[in-house]
């Protein structure tokens, strides 16, 4: 699943790399934290791989 925004690619990045262990798990905030513990690292993976050139800068807010 590709990332919808690129807060929410860089926050997988973030996540991604504390679950490698290349950053510490204290470190993260927010919605990186939340993504570390409930996705796995090829869900993390794929979100973070995506490219942010098409991507807006925050998504847009979905309506019910």
């Amino acid at each position: 699943m590709p990332a919808r925004s690129k807060k929410q690619q860089m926050a997988a990045g973030a996540a991604l790399s504390a679950k490698r262990g290349e950053r510490s798990k204290a470190s993260l905030r927010g919605a990186s934290r939340s993504m570390a513990k409930s996705m796995t690292t090829s869900e993390l993976r794929d979100m973070a791989g995506t490219k942010r050139k098409s991507l807006p800068k925050r998504a847009a807010k979905k309506r019910k």
